[in-house]
């Protein structure tokens, strides 16, 4: 029996992990893991004298370790943004797929930043300045890259199910 896997989804913002990531987790019976939610559940608790920077990564590590430990397949959704934080997600789970969202084409990708909305309450979404001006690393390893300005949502979940069958 194979160990159940860690999808980790990142990305900048309006790349399209959200809408990957549901039909994803649903596709394989896996627990959805959005740390956007979480760390919008730290700040609401009123606990919190700064929004949270780690703190919601560290209990999405947790919690996925918690779903791996049970079995369950774990879609994780975040940024990932640091080398810190990829490499924390991959101490998780002994079966890990890392996937990276970009999306090529620059008028698309502003587009969506400027026209979303916020599906979490009280989530403050970033402006296209907060997007282009954030700490970003460049990878270092190999990964699934998959393009979102050339691929659909469905089409990106599917490739993501086909690597996973792969390993």
């Amino acid at each position: 029996m194979k160990a159940a896997v860690l999808v980790v989804l990142g990305g900048l913002p309006g790349t399209g992990k959200s809408t990957v990531a549901r039909p994803l987790a649903r596709a394989l019976g896996a627990a959805y893991l959005r740390i956007d939610t979480i760390e919008q559940a730290l700040a609401d608790s009123g606990e919190l004298a700064e929004p949270p920077r780690a703190a919601g990564y560290v209990a999405g590590y947790a919690l996925a370790r918690d779903q791996l430990a049970n079995g369950v397949d774990v879609v994780a959704e975040c940024v990932n943004p640091l080398k810190i934080t990829r490499d924390a997600w991959r101490a998780v789970g002994t079966r890990v797929l890392e996937v990276e969202l970009v999306c090529s084409d620059p008028a698309e990708h502003r587009a969506r930043v400027e026209g979303r909305v916020a599906d979490i309450p009280g989530l403050r979404l970033p402006s296209w300045r907060d997007v282009v001006e954030r700490e970003y690393e460049p990878w270092d390893r190999d990964h699934l890259v998959i393009d979102t300005a050339v691929v659909t949502a469905a089409e990106s979940a599917e490739l993501i199910l086909r690597q996973l069958n792969r390993s």
